[in-house]
């Protein structure tokens, strides 16, 4: 299977939880996801929601999704809009292998799928 790593490297805790994958020996694929060509659509922000077990604000960047105007209480189907729109809303890094999937916080919890 691929690793993949969802990806800002103007992140430092991005760059960090890349270096500790290849500290570990894991060369992932790397998905810039803040580009618009390698922006996440609302069926692959599903998607890693399904391989975390968990909803959207698992991995939103509330400070940020605040300041975008998305309520506190918004619907799990607006967060993925607003994630897919914004990919800032994003929290990173995300790691992905195969039907797992995990955020990066801390950058150590991405080796727990790295087999």
């Amino acid at each position: 299977m691929t690793y993949i790593l969802i990806h800002n490297p103007g992140c430092g805790s991005s760059k960090k939880g890349l270096e500790v994958l290849q500290a570990a020996g894991v060369e992932p694929d790397i998905r810039l996801y803040m580009l618009k060509a390698s922006r996440l659509s609302e069926a692959e922000l599903r998607e890693i929601a399904a391989k975390m077990g968990a909803g959207p604000r698992a991995f939103l960047r509330d400070k940020d999704a605040e300041a975008a105007g998305l309520a506190a209480d918004a619907a799990d189907d607006a967060v993925f809009a607003a994630m897919a729109a914004n990919p800032r809303l994003i929290q990173r890094p995300i790691g992905i292998n195969g039907d797992r999937a995990v955020l990066g916080r801390p950058n150590s919890a991405l080796l727990t799928i790295k087999d």
